[in-house]
């Protein structure tokens, strides 16, 4: 019997997929989960799996691989999609399709399948890593293609067909969780007026349950990399999950944005990302005081277009492999400490400190000790003004007098 492996996450589209796969395509069904934080308990997935009458299933915890290759390199490139969302669903693909492939050649499989939706952008950061991989392989949307219109429905083939899962229709959120955030979708989010439920919110405390009391928390890198928080060395996914813990609790991390899907439709959106949020503002606020104006300044344009690549699912593209190289080049500048103010919702940066410090006290201050030699001023004006004198020559002045007359 042909095979096909199915990117499997244990929630409603992927288990109800299992089954109707083996009815649509009589293939056997290989499930295959990347463990990066989506579920705690991998025997459920198993359970899960199985009972939807997959023959075999592929758990593997994938987090360390995630945390060094994929979310360092996008801490580094500070990438944001449209000044917000921190990407985290989005680089959780590639990985996925890289292993994916991987997994189909171990097992012979000529097909390989997802539960993304025929709207979103996960198809396309899916199908774009497969094909750019292993080209041979073909590729099965359920959702693309089965007679369910609404979650509702796919709720009731599933209680149909015995199938476990999470979803009700009480409470019908799509939930896509990883380390470095979660991505929440449907029921009364799709009304772009209405404010999130509290129920909605699974990684952070509303403002109404955060300490009232605000906390200070020092995070330190090495080479642009996280590894102590308040002084305690930590491996980057503990680190990680920790700050999600810690920062979660005073409300941090929230994102609530209308975003500009690559299919070309606007979507209500909303995200949790407390350590994301707060270690993309460290390495920004450390990388401000060890890196000069012109590669900041220009870095910001890189920034954008490497958030877009990655969005678009353009991760193994020849110019987001050329932007890696850029941005990794001066972390090992990045190196020193960023104190944070954690308050109400907010992580904001209170201190920072590098033995690569460009900022000098002794020239910025207005008070005694200042060492900046203020008559270099006068000459630096002039010289900066030079080429707007000529836009007062005068051929100019002839013009306007001329115009009077």
């Amino acid at each position: 019997m042909k095979k096909v492996v199915l990117a499997f996450s244990g929630g409603l589209d992927t288990s109800c997929a299992v089954k109707w796969i083996q009815d649509q395509y009589g293939l056997e069904v290989i499930c295959f989960s990347a463990f990066i934080g989506e579920v705690k308990d991998k025997n459920e997935l198993r359970r899960k799996a199985l009972a939807g009458g997959a023959k075999k299933i592929f758990v593997e915890d994938l987090k360390a691989e995630f945390a060094s290759d994929f979310l360092i390199p996008a801490l580094w490139a500070q990438a944001r999609y449209e000044n917000g969302y921190p990407l985290a669903t989005a680089l959780g693909r590639p990985l996925i399709a890289k292993h994916l492939v991987r997994i189909a050649e171990q097992e012979k499989a000529g097909y390989v399948a997802h539960g993304c939706t025929g709207k979103g952008n996960d198809q396309v950061r899916i199908e774009v890593g497969v094909r750019t991989l292993n080209p041979d392989l073909k590729i099965i949307a359920p959702l693309r293609e089965w007679e369910f219109k609404t979650r509702e429905e796919e709720i009731e083939y599933a209680e149909q067909h015995k199938i476990p899962v999470d979803a009700s229709k009480k409470s019908p959120y799509s939930l896509d969780k990883n380390i470095w955030g979660i991505a929440i979708e449907a029921g009364v989010l799709e009304d772009a007026w209405r404010e999130p439920p509290a129920d909605a919110y699974v990684m952070t405390r509303g403002l109404d349950k955060v300490p009232a009391k605000p906390k200070y928390v020092v995070i330190e890198f090495e080479a642009g990399v996280p590894v102590k928080v308040d002084g305690v060395r930590k491996p980057l996914v503990k680190l990680i999950e920790d700050l999600n813990a810690t920062a979660g609790a005073y409300g941090i991390g929230r994102f609530d944005q209308i975003e500009n899907r690559l299919v070309g439709i606007k979507s209500r959106e909303v995200y949790e990302a407390p350590a994301a949020d707060v270690l993309l503002k460290a390495h920004h606020e450390l990388e401000s005081m060890v890196m000069d104006r012109e590669f900041l300044h220009y870095k910001k344009v890189l920034s954008e277009k490497y958030a877009e690549l990655v969005y678009y699912g353009l991760w193994f593209s020849p110019l987001k492999t050329a932007l890696d190289a850029f941005f990794a080049s001066n972390q090992k500048r990045v190196t020193g400490k960023v104190r944070f103010k954690f308050d109400r919702g907010h992580a904001i940066p209170v201190g920072r400190e590098s033995k690569y410090s460009l900022y000098h006290e002794k020239l910025a201050t207005y008070s005694k000790g200042d060492t900046f030699d203020r008559t270099m001023a006068e000459g630096f004006l002039k010289l900066w003004g030079l080429p707007y004198e000529g836009m007062a020559s005068a051929p100019m002045r002839r013009d306007h007098k001329q115009s009077k007359t």
